[in-house]
């Protein structure tokens, strides 16, 4: 019974034989194991987080900036990744469910009817990130897909340009990558412009190859576009790269822009126009709406809006 007092944060046994004890645990390698803690707590110190890709750098910061502001609390994260795959989200969702997380934080807005019911009548706080969802479950820290690229299609339009295209976002499976679509098309429409210039990419995640295989077949079959708006950076810098090959100038001849404000849109030649979305805010306010609800109990419904900033480089004119 003491030992088990003296591994344990804050307990009352006397300093001398707890360090006595902690040294020996040192020693031994042992690791103190929480599940019986836990059993009679009903509590664990975990979050669960679901991501829809490993390799993103963006999903890579929001992920940091929430464990970061976790780590505090004593709060480790368990991570599930999705694949862009709701049905991979559900089964995720379930399993961690039945590990009894301390919270739920899932990328995107959009669920499996049954997705929806098992994070409706979870017992823990669930947070949407990267989504402004019109029924959302419970909190949501994100943005609006569709309106950050409508700010984009207003800047190419005030250059003069008017044949523009968009990659990517063709498939249900990337539901943020849809909406950033459907909002291009919105954008051109309130503009009075043709809104059909869409080249597929195929399925998520979109990478720098698809973004060259696209903005080809663009060039060969809509030679006379003068912008194109990419789904990400990494396909931006694809349909750059393909222009560099095809000698094609850019932004002289056609303007390319992207979304992310990834670190290769910002070192390549020319750099690339993007959007950020700042996905650092969203772990770190994650974070924060988390400890408030540990704090202060149970929170009426939050929805928090990270407004995605223009950032305009070379590759537009």
């Amino acid at each position: 019974m003491t030992v088990s007092r003296a591994l344990k944060p804050g307990s009352l046994v006397n300093e001398q034989t707890r360090a006595r004890i902690l040294s020996a645990a040192e020693e031994l390698g042992y690791v103190l194991d929480s599940t019986a803690s836990s059993l009679r707590s009903q509590k664990t110190d975990f979050v669960a987080v679901t991501i829809p890709s490993i390799n993103n750098a963006n999903f890579a910061d929001t992920v940091g900036a929430l464990n970061e502001g976790l780590k505090a609390r004593g709060l480790q994260i368990l991570l599930g990744y999705t694949n862009y795959d709701m049905q991979e989200e559900e089964r995720l969702i379930e399993q961690l469910l039945r590990r009894k997380p301390q919270a739920i934080v899932v990328t995107g807005g959009k669920h499996t009817p049954r997705t929806r019911r098992m994070l409706e009548n979870a017992t823990v706080p669930v947070i949407e990130t990267w989504d402004l969802p019109d029924t959302p479950i419970n909190h949501v820290i994100g943005f609006s897909n569709a309106q950050a690229v409508q700010a984009m299609v207003d800047h190419v339009v005030s250059k003069g340009l008017t044949r523009i295209a968009f990659i990517g976002g063709d498939t249900d499976r990337d539901t943020r990558g849809l909406d950033r679509r459907r909002g291009f098309v919105a954008a051109m429409e309130r503009h009075g412009l043709d809104a059909t210039r869409l080249v597929a990419a195929g399925p998520p995640p979109i990478s720098m190859r698809e973004g060259a295989d696209a903005m080809d077949h663009l060039l060969d079959t809509d030679p006379d576009t003068e912008a194109v708006i990419c789904v990400s950076d990494l396909s931006a810098f694809g349909a750059l790269s393909a222009c560099q090959r095809r000698g094609t100038r850019v932004p002289e001849e056609i303007s390319i822009a992207g979304f992310g404000n990834y670190e290769v849109g910002s070192i390549c030649v020319p750099s690339i126009t993007t959007i950020d979305p700042s996905p650092r805010k969203i772990g770190q306010q994650a974070a924060e709406l988390l400890c408030e609800i540990l704090d202060q109990g149970a929170l009426f419904p939050v929805r928090r809006e990270i407004i995605p900033q223009l950032v305009i480089r070379e590759s537009t004119r």
